[in-house]
């Protein structure tokens, strides 16, 4: 999917798009659940993935960015699984033409609990499960062609799911999942997870765009 899609309102980033200081990151770690904003388009109809990240770390409240830590192999694994036509740099905030790239795909990014936090384990297990009910709230609206979560041990607290594993999902056993929204797990992608390198991580971005007939960025 190309062309020029019109995104949701964004606000900038709030440090004006410079990077943070290491001082000033414990002043995004808020109980604010809208501290980040999703990559949406205007219209739901040009949305076709829907990216689900766990919660914006501290680095990522401060300029309004996905995944901006740098170090986070999001960015670089999206490119080298093709998504990208080049790796994004959101340390300092997403860039316009960034965000239109990604629209202009049919891709949008959202996260399951909005709060900033250090890690993403300092979520409760009530959150996570108030965040997957809201999660297929927003699916049955925005209809998107496949989800993505990133993230397996929120995945399985957030939707009662102990024993799932990474890969494509049966969504019967979620309540109220659209039947004609494909669901994947993917791995979360912070430096953390030592188990994933980038190549391993664009593997199974790969997959996701090639399970649903997307063609070629």
């Amino acid at each position: 999917m190309k062309g020029q899609v019109l995104a949701a309102p964004r606000r900038p980033s709030p440090l004006g798009g410079r990077r943070p200081q290491r001082e000033e990151l414990a002043q995004f770690a808020t109980v604010d659940p809208d501290v980040l904003d999703d990559i949406l388009p205007a219209d739901s109809a040009d949305l076709r993935l829907l990216i689900v990240g766990i919660n914006p770390g501290l680095w990522t409240a401060a300029v309004n960015a996905p995944f901006a830590r740098p170090g986070n192999r999001f960015w670089p694994s999206l490119h080298r699984a093709g998504l990208t036509d080049h790796v994004v740099d959101a340390s300092r905030g997403l860039s316009d033409d960034d965000e239109a790239q990604l629209l202009g795909r049919g891709i949008g990014v959202t996260n399951l609990v909005g709060r900033a936090t250090v890690r993403a384990d300092e979520l409760t297990r009530e959150e996570l499960r108030a965040a997957g009910a809201r999660l297929v709230e927003r699916v049955v609206q925005l209809r998107p062609r496949v989800v993505a979560i990133a993230g397996i041990t929120a995945f399985r607290t957030a939707f009662g799911q102990p024993k799932t594993k990474l890969g494509r999902q049966d969504t019967s056993t979620i309540p109220g999942w659209p039947e004609d929204v494909v669901l994947w797990v993917v791995p979360q992608p912070s430096g953390l997870n030592a188990h994933e390198n980038i190549d391993s991580l664009a593997e199974k971005w790969r997959r996701v765009w090639d399970d649903i007939g997307f063609p070629e960025p």
